[in-house]
């Protein structure tokens, strides 16, 4: 794999990757909101010292699906700054541009425009952040490419059938090419792996001489039977897979055995969740290939904040306090301040003769308190470190393990508030939530207007993208819809209004419905003359891949800047509560 005959000439790729930068990640907060910007200028300062070939990027540039002004304006610069120039490229491009860049009105690779000079092109797919919308199917990439600074490419238009050409390239004797796929939905994307619906082309000529390198931006560990990609799915004729998306840094190169090919996993450039993943040390990679050979350098990043995390468990301390010890919150609370004191001070340590790191850094102690144990005030416990840490709202994690699943019977047992509770699971999606929804209530209150995937779709817009009005209007939508169906053909009775509701169900196009519904409360939105808020980005609770998975924090009142509890990720689980427990109704 490695080759220490890999040297700098004319013959060799230099490739600077990384993953998942989360631009504008917390960029309202006042001590970690320059966090995302300060990164993203080292890792280009970085390509430009390395003089590398071009920057590949895996999805995720962005944080937000509509980035802020600051944040496009911040982007825009540091690309201008770092990768315009009259430094010759030694690369060509052999492939049809026009197949591989299809989403611009310029579809040719920007330093081959005669009206921009290109020192170092930046290739980047979509991730499930910055992933296209609306009729258009734009995204922020796009404006990127339409301004000729980024080559956004592996966008699909088909959901049926995906066909992956790749960027045909060739520096000296080496032949590259390059495959892209942006974020797409992962269920979909599995079943259409599946059915063999997803096909890489490849050149006709000398295929044994080309590096095959792709980029992909999904689900690596699998969170559910179709939720995630198995490697085994790729090809076996990729040489080098980059996988976007999972935030944990494993950088350096593994083989896949039934495959033979390897894959890299850069990982967050940033902590977007205080989860064991992100602990990891970041790194950026420096990637060399000549020829059929390769050789990947690992870069640690100095711009990022620390951050240190420590799991406690009470029960296993019964040698010092056990539930029934005289003054046992005080004794767990000592217990605390100690492992926390204890992170600081290694974080110090660590941080000595790096002056590019931030000073305040992150801390995460997670407490598991089962076996009878009180939680103490956090808000109290964190005033001790509000001027050493970043986090200082929450520093501690309270959790128990979880316990063993009741028998839901009878709707009327159905306890909504605990099966929405995610005291104890750090990074509950909201899919997750839908589907726990439906599986407790499957058996006393059978949908017909609704589906899981509708609603799921719905909540998802509501919750991410701040789509007040998506859940209503798909309620209202399918409810006149059907009601429509029913006058029409003229059904009076409850039995056979039962059967009408199942055989419309069966016909309709819930995918197409669930889309109609989403563009009627945007409409409704731009009606009323609402820009989506800000969102209150002071949740933690997150997996250590990037959300599909978008955690639900906890309630925003009392939280963040000034207590706000309104925007998209900043709705609490009460709203969500609501609205499942009230699809019964319609």
């Amino acid at each position: 794999f490695s080759s220490a005959e890999i040297l700098d000439d004319e013959d060799t790729f230099k490739i600077l990757i990384a993953t998942d930068i989360h631009l504008g990640y917390l960029e309202k907060d006042a001590i970690r909101g320059n966090d995302s910007y300060n990164t993203l200028d080292e890792i280009l300062k970085c390509a430009k010292t390395n003089q590398v070939d071009f920057i590949l990027l895996g999805g995720d540039l962005f944080h937000d699906n509509k980035p802020s002004r600051r944040c496009l304006h911040n982007c825009i610069t540091m690309l201008r700054r770092y990768c315009m120039g009259d430094t010759p490229i030694h690369f060509n491009i052999l492939s049809d541009q026009n197949v591989n860049f299809n989403t611009t009105e310029f579809p040719w690779v920007n330093y081959q425009d005669e009206n921009l000079n290109i020192s170092i092109p930046a290739f980047s797919i979509h991730g499930n952040h910055d992933d296209p919308t609306g009729a258009e199917g734009l995204c922020a990439l796009d404006l990127l490419s339409a301004s000729g600074l980024v080559n956004h490419f592996g966008h699909s238009h088909s959901v049926e059938k995906i066909e992956i050409s790749p960027i045909l390239m060739q520096k000296g004797k080496t032949k590259l090419a390059l495959f892209g796929l942006g974020s797409i939905p992962d269920e979909r994307l599995y079943r259409m792996f599946v059915n063999n619906q997803v096909t890489m082309l490849r050149p006709k000529e000398d295929q044994d001489e080309w590096f095959n390198l792709f980029t992909i931006h999904q689900n690596r560990s699998k969170h559910g039977p179709t939720n995630y990609i198995p490697e085994q799915f790729l090809d076996d004729f990729i040489d080098l897979v980059v996988w976007g998306h999972e935030h944990e840094c494993l950088i350096a190169p593994t083989r896949n055995e039934q495959q033979l090919f390897y894959v890299t996993q850069p990982g967050s450039s940033v902590a977007t969740s205080l989860s064991p993943g992100e602990a990891t040390k970041k790194h950026i990679g420096l990637l060399r290939v000549k020829g059929r050979k390769m050789n990947l350098e690992k870069i640690p990043l100095k711009t990022v904040r620390q951050f240190f995390i420590q799991d406690v468990v009470l029960a296993d301390y019964q040698d010092q306090f056990t539930p029934d010890t005289p003054q046992v919150t005080k004794k767990v609370e000592d217990l605390c301040y100690a492992k926390v004191t204890e992170m600081l001070e290694e974080a110090e340590r660590e941080r000595l003769g790096c002056l590019l790191t931030p000073e305040k850094p992150l801390i995460r102690l997670r407490v598991d308190y089962s076996g009878g144990f009180e939680a103490f005030n956090t808000s109290r416990f964190s005033q001790k470190f509000v001027e050493r840490v970043a986090n200082p709202k929450d520093i501690i994690h309270f959790l128990r393990r979880r316990e063993q699943k009741e028998d839901i019977k009878d709707e009327v047992n159905v306890d909504y508030g605990k099966l929405l509770k995610t005291t104890a699971v750090e990074g509950l999606r909201v899919e997750d939530l839908v589907k726990q929804y439906f599986e407790a209530t499957e058996q006393t209150v059978q949908l017909s207007l609704l589906t899981e995937k509708g609603m799921g779709k719905a909540i998802q817009e509501f919750v991410d993208k701040d789509e007040k009005d998506a859940i209503e209007e798909l309620i209202t939508y399918q409810l006149e819809k059907t009601q429509r169906h029913l006058q029409a053909r003229g059904v009076t009775t409850e039995q056979d209004i039962d059967a009408e509701v199942r055989a419309a169900a069966c016909m309709g196009n819930r995918a197409e419905e669930v889309n109609v519904a989403i563009n009627r409360a945007k409409a409704l939105r731009l009606e009323r003359g609402d820009e989506p808020v800000d969102a209150d980005l002071s949740r933690e609770l997150a997996l250590d891949s990037d959300e599909d998975s978008v955690p639900f924090p906890p309630p925003a009142r009392g939280r963040g800047r000034g207590g706000r509890g309104r925007g998209g990720r900043g709705r609490g689980r009460g709203e969500l509560s609501y609205y499942l427990s009230q699809i019964k109704a319609h």
